[in-house]
């Protein structure tokens, strides 16, 4: 069999690791964990292949879209950071696994992305309606809700609770795809749980990385308003929320976790969040930031790996 690299012309194949940069794909699989872990939390079982084959696709369409889609609207604020330095590649860290913000960096027209983004979400929300048609109605709110995200920039550093919203509404989706009645205590923890470790994990440690730029534009995020030390002690004690929410959310599930997946859970939480965010408590340094933002991404795929087993063992 040949490698999909030989499948492909070098000009597609070169144009296709744009766009995927664009969506920032290596993050966008990771995040895929999120809503797939709610389903299962909310089951207790896996649910019936066809809603699991759609579901993986829609999943895959909807965060491809979305993270593209803040591309498209931040493009002009995205090309002006570029031309100050901003944006480096190569760095470590996950959201610059390809090219970070290639439209803006012009190697990649911003009709291309547009399309790609488009097309993207008419697949989301195809699939989105044949799982229940609450999901689209989530998924376009989500939509509007990233764009105001985007444009609160310079306004206000309370656009970090839109950004948590819209992390949280693929789970919430993924609830309603599989059970149209859920528990509302189990939404609510659901909601906060993900709010939390999004807002500690990934908005306060993300914008850190891009605070030069931020200020030199006068952005208004948490870090720039607050300052780093606020900003890392926040960030500490959403994580620090988080843990316990995690424990409340399978409490709320009907999942069995014995004392050997609880042990690693809490393990997950230590590792992922707490140690990393007490590092940027004490250091005060971009590259902590980067650390915790990427270990923080990669909590929701922990968390499945826990349930996936617990689901197993039974």
């Amino acid at each position: 069999m040949m490698p999909f690299e030989s499948v492909l012309p070098a000009s597609i194949r070169k144009d296709l690791k744009l766009l995927f940069a664009l969506s920032r794909t290596p993050h966008g699989l990771i995040d895929m964990a999120t809503p797939a872990l709610a389903a299962l939390l909310c089951l207790g079982h896996f649910p019936a292949f066809p809603v699991v084959a759609i579901g993986i696709i829609t999943v895959f369409a909807g965060y491809t879209a979305v993270y593209a889609l803040n591309d498209v609207i931040d493009l002009q604020t995205d090309k002006q950071k570029v031309c100050i330095g901003g944006y480096c590649d190569g760095e470590d860290f996950l959201d610059g696994a390809l090219i970070r913000h290639p439209m803006a960096k012009d190697a990649l027209n911003l009709s291309t992305g547009l399309v790609w983004a488009v097309c993207w979400a008419l697949i989301a929300m195809a699939g989105a309606w044949w799982l229940n048609p609450v999901c689209l109605y989530i998924f376009l709110f989500g939509c509007i809700l990233e764009g105001l995200y985007c444009m609160l920039l310079r306004v206000t550093p309370l656009r970090a609770a839109l950004n948590g919203v819209v992390k949280t509404l693929g789970a919430i989706a993924a609830v309603y795809a599989v059970n149209p009645g859920p528990s509302i205590l189990f939404l609510l923890v659901l909601f906060l749980w993900i709010f939390c470790w999004e807002i500690g994990g990934q908005n306060i440690p993300n914008d850190w990385t891009d605070i030069q730029e931020d200020r030199h534009f006068k952005a208004r995020t948490i870090p720039v308003v607050l300052g780093l030390k606020r900003a890392s002690l926040i960030s500490l004690t959403s994580l620090t929320c988080t843990l316990f929410l995690n424990f409340m959310l399978f409490w709320t599930a009907p999942v069995d976790f014995g004392p050997m997946l609880l042990t690693s859970a809490l393990a997950a939480n230590i590792w992922l969040l707490l140690w990393p965010a007490l590092q940027l408590v004490e250091k005060q340094e971009r590259p902590a930031a980067m650390t915790l933002f990427n270990r923080a991404s990669y909590y929701p795929l922990a968390n499945l790996i826990l349930v996936l087993a617990s689901i197993l063992m039974v």
